[in-house]
């Protein structure tokens, strides 16, 4: 649908809405900040076991069905004063 050009200005200063004169505008609530780095936790290295030894532990505990069990299991509920995680490289 094509808008008539005298029709135009017309909508757009309805679109600004000014206060009544004599009246003031509410101020401002500052927005609550919460920082993106807000529970970084730096990169730490792991200690690399011996490959034999990784196996072995995967074989005792029941392969990858225990792994698959585990990934399958509900998250566990965090209290409601715990921060929410800031998403990351997990969910890809």
């Amino acid at each position: 649908m094509r808008v008539p050009i005298p029709v135009l200005p017309a909508l757009l200063a309805g679109a600004l809405v000014l206060p009544a004169a004599g009246q003031s505008t509410p101020a401002a609530q500052p927005l609550p900040f919460t920082s993106a780095l807000d529970g970084y936790r730096r990169h730490a290295e792991q200690e690399v076991a011996p490959w034999k030894a990784s196996n072995d532990t995967v074989g005792r505990i029941g392969g990858w069905k225990a792994y698959a069990r585990e990934a399958a299991a509900p998250a566990p509920q965090r209290p409601a004063s715990a921060p929410a995680p800031q998403g990351g490289h997990r969910h890809h």
